[in-house]
């Protein structure tokens, strides 16, 4: 099963001084793993997002999300509920390890799509950096 897929994705950051707000619309591709109990989605990243010549691949379990950006920069995230994880995150400027922290994580993915939240903590050499929400909607669609 490969389907092509409208993503939405909203996300908002908030730190000390301000909040954040920044929406993605794109073309992707979900897919069951296979050992059937992950979901796969797939995306490439545009210039509105900073990473243009980029792409994304989301391995999605119930109480846990794997992010990795592959292409002109490169990351390697683990959003999971209720443990830390340090990981790797890449940008123009360079390179550098963040923890993640999730507080909260709602998957209601199925064959034909659906809706996941997350709701993690950031922070570098321990000192909190953002907290971050993710709404994140699939759905099937003709691209």
């Amino acid at each position: 099963m490969k389907k092509k897929v409208c993503i939405n994705i909203k996300s908002i950051q908030h730190t000390e001084e301000d909040n954040d707000t920044t929406e993605l619309f794109t073309y992707g591709f979900l897919s069951k793993s296979r050992n059937k109990d992950e979901y796969v989605v797939t995306y490439e990243e545009s210039e509105a997002t900073g990473f243009d010549g980029s792409y994304v691949v989301l391995d999605i379990k119930e109480n846990i999300v794997k992010m990795q950006r592959k292409g002109a920069v490169s990351s390697s995230l683990i959003i999971e509920k209720g443990k830390k994880h340090h990981c790797h995150y890449g940008t123009e400027y360079g390179e550098f390890m963040i923890g993640i922290n999730a507080d909260d994580i709602k998957n209601d993915l199925g064959d034909n799509g659906g809706n996941l939240y997350l709701k993690y903590t950031i922070d570098i050499n321990s000192g909190f950096l953002s907290e971050n929400e993710m709404f994140i909607n699939i759905k099937e669609c003709e691209a």
